[in-house]
C-alpha cells in the first residue's frame, strides 16, 4: 500500500512540477555522457581535414581535387578512387552524435531494381519497401536512376543503409520515410520532397509484422524513439510538415551535408515541452546548406543538446534557430546571412518564453560569421558553464572556408535551386560568447509520458516554490510511512 501511495505522489509531483525530475539529472540509456567531448572531436576532425587540404594544395601547386575538400566526412571516403567497390567504408565516416550509426555495415548488398510501391502489406521483392523491412543488416543500393512514389509511409527497420550514390534517386509521395523504435540507419544521397500526409491503413514493418497506421504528418524523414541515425548528402524540400523531425526520446543523430529549400518548418527536434525524455536528445547538424525559400526551424529544439557546426544559412524569413524547454544550443563556425527584412535579422528565437526564464538557458555562439546585420542572442551563466569547458578550448576557425565545407551539400551532382540569389560581402565573426541555452513553452503540450523520465545533461536551477514543494512532498511521504509503521506495530 505504501509503495502505491509513493508512486501516486511521485506521478502527481512530476505532473505539476516537471522541473523536479530534470533536477535529478537522469539520462537516456544511449545518451552520450560527455556531449562536450563529442563537440570537441568534431572540431578536431574538421581542423585536421582543413590542414590536410592546405598541405595538399601546397605540395600539388595549389591544384585542388575532389578528394581533399576539408570536409572530414567527404574526405573520408571520396579519396578512394574505387569507393564504389567498397561502399560500406561510408559507415566509418560519420561524425558527431550520430557517428555510431553503422547502418547495414557488414551486411549483404541489396539492389533495388523496381521503383514501384504497389502493396504496403506484401511489398514486391526488388522494391525499396521490400528491402527496408528485412530483419538482417542490408546495404541498399539502386540499379539505376529511380523515381519512387510511395503509396504510404516507408517504415524502415534497424541496420539499414539507403545509399543513392551512383544513381539519381527521388523519393516522394505519401508519408515518406519513417524511422520508429529502431536504430542504426544511414540515409545517403537521396532526393526527398513533396511528402504528403497519409495512413489509416495497414503497413508491413518487418517480414513478420503488419500493423495499422494512423494518419502521418507528411514529414520528409520522421525519427520517432530511435537512435544512431545518420542523414547525409540528401536534398529535402516541399513537404507538408517537417523536412526532418526527431521526437520521443530519439538520440545519437547526425544530419550533415544536406541541402534544405522551399519549406516553412524545416526541422523539429523534440516532441513537446513536457516530454522529459527528449532532454537526452543529442543531435549534430553539420556542413548543411539552408537555402532558398526557408522560413523557420533550422532547427527548432526542445530540451536536449544540439551542436550546429559549419553550416551555411543563406535564407530565413522568421528565424534560423528556435527553441523552448531549455535545450542546449552550441553554434560553432556557421555563416548566418540575414534577410533584407529589418525585423528578421535575429538568428535565434526563444519560443513563447519570457527573458527571465530563458536568460539561464545555454545558447552559445562561437566563431559564427554574421552577415547583413544578422545577430545571435546568447544566454546562460557567465563562463559558459561546465558543459562548455572542453568545447571552448577548440577554436572553430573553419568558418573562414564555409564555402568549401558546404560546396557539395545536397545530392552529389544535382543542381541547387538558385532562383533566389543573395550575396552580401563582409560580416562579423562571433567569439566564444559567454553562454548558451534557450527554450520555452511551445506548441503541442499533449502526451505527458511517465514510462521513461530523464533530465538534461545540465542541472536546472529550481525556484524557491519548487524547493518548498519537494520538502512538503517528502514530509507527506514521511508522515504516510510513519503512519503505516504505527498501524503495523498495533
Amino acid at each position: 500500500m505504501f509503495s502505491v501511495i509513493c508512486i501516486l505522489l511521485f506521478c502527481l509531483l512530476i505532473s505539476f512540477f516537471p522541473q523536479i525530475i530534470v533536477s535529478f539529472n537522469l539520462t537516456l540509456p544511449h545518451q552520450h555522457p560527455y556531449p562536450e567531448a563529442v563537440v570537441q572531436e568534431v572540431q578536431r576532425k574538421v581542423n585536421e581535414s582543413i590542414s590536410r587540404r592546405q598541405l595538399w594544395n601546397t605540395t600539388m601547386n595549389a591544384i585542388t581535387t575532389q578528394c581533399e575538400t576539408g570536409n572530414p566526412i567527404d574526405d573520408c571516403w571520396r579519396c578512394d578512387p574505387n569507393w564504389s567497390k567498397n561502399r560500406q567504408r561510408l559507415a566509418d565516416c560519420a561524425i558527431g552524435f550520430g557517428q555510431n550509426a553503422i547502418g547495414g555495415k557488414n551486411g549483404k548488398y541489396y539492389v533495388v531494381s523496381d521503383s514501384s510501391d504497389l502493396d504496403t502489406v506484401n511489398p514486391t521483392p526488388g522494391t525499396l519497401r521490400y528491402a527496408v523491412i528485412q530483419e538482417e543488416p542490408l546495404w541498399i543500393i539502386f540499379s539505376g536512376d529511380m523515381f519512387i512514389k510511395l503509396k504510404h509511409e516507408l517504415i524502415v527497420n534497424s541496420y539499414k543503409t539507403i545509399d543513392g550514390r551512383g544513381a539519381k534517386v527521388h523519393i516522394t509521395g505519401n508519408g515518406c520515410i519513417t524511422l520508429q523504435y529502431i536504430s542504426n540507419v544511414i540515409i545517403h544521397n537521396i532526393h526527398i520532397y513533396n511528402c504528403l500526409p497519409s495512413g489509416n491503413t495497414n503497413i508491413r514493418s518487418t517480414p513478420t509484422h503488419v500493423g495499422h497506421r494512423g494518419r502521418s504528418d507528411g514529414d520528409g524523414i520522421s525519427i520517432f524513439a530511435s537512435r544512431n541515425i545518420w542523414i547525409d548528402h540528401c536534398a529535402l524540400s516541399h513537404c507538408t510538415d517537417g523536412l526532418i523531425d526527431a521526437i520521443m526520446g530519439s538520440t545519437g543523430i547526425t544530419i550533415s551535408n544536406s541541402y534544405f529549400s522551399h519549406h516553412d518548418e524545416v526541422m523539429l527536434l523534440g516532441h513537446d515541452d513536457k516530454y522529459l525524455p527528449d532532454a537526452g536528445m543529442q543531435v549534430t547538424i553539420a556542413f548543411n546548406h539552408f537555402g532558398v525559400g526557408l522560413v523557420q526551424r533550422m532547427p527548432r529544439c526542445r530540451r536536449g543538446y544540439i551542436h550546429v557546426v559549419n553550416n551555411d544559412f543563406t535564407e530565413w524569413q522568421m528565424y534560423a534557430i528556435g527553441g523552448s524547454a531549455n535545450p542546449t544550443i552550441n553554434s560553432q563556425g556557421n555563416r548566418y546571412t540575414a534577410p533584407l527584412d529589418a525585423n528578421a535579422k535575429e538568428v535565434t528565437k526563444r519560443v513563447e518564453t519570457d527573458e527571465g526564464e530563458w536568460s539561464g538557458w545555454n545558447w552559445r555562439t562561437d566563431g559564427d560569421v554574421m552577415v547583413n546585420g544578422a545577430f545571435f542572442v546568447p544566454s546562460g551563466e557567465e563562463g559558459l558553464g561546465n558543459q562548455y569547458a572542453k568545447a571552448s578550448s577548440v577554436e572553430p576557425k573553419s568558418a573562414a572556408i564555409i564555402d568549401q565545407l558546404t560546396l557539395n551539400a545536397g545530392v552529389f551532382g544535382a543542381p541547387r535551386d538558385k532562383s533566389i540569389s543573395i550575396s552580401y560581402g563582409g560580416g562579423t565573426t562571433t567569439g566564444a560568447s559567454g553562454s548558451g541555452g534557450g527554450g520555452s513553452t511551445g506548441a503541442g503540450d499533449d502526451g505527458d509520458f511517465f514510462g521513461m523520465m530523464f533530465g538534461s545533461g545540465a542541472p536546472q536551477k529550481l525556484s524557491s516554490t519548487t524547493y518548498y514543494t519537494i520538502l512538503l512532498s517528502l514530509l507527506i511521504i514521511l508522515f504516510l510511512y510513519t503512519n503505516q509503521l504505527f498501524l503495523i506495530l498495533l
